[in-house]
């Protein structure tokens, strides 16, 4: 899969689970909250005040 700021974060830890060890590096610890699982890697970028282009360039690696 590849992925966009309009990836939802339960999307990501449904099909790679083991790219959860790069969004909690980022900074976004709440991996584990209901509401997180229908957020966008944009929406959630913002609210941790995180570079989404450069979270999204780790992800696709």
């Amino acid at each position: 899969m590849n992925f966009n700021k309009n990836t939802k974060i339960g999307e990501i830890l449904e099909v790679a689970p083991e790219k959860a060890e790069i969004l909690l590096q980022a900074g976004m610890h709440c991996l584990g909250c209901p509401a997180s699982q229908e957020e966008t890697l944009e929406e959630a970028c913002s609210v941790h005040g995180i570079d989404v282009e450069e979270l999204v360039e780790q992800l696709n690696k």
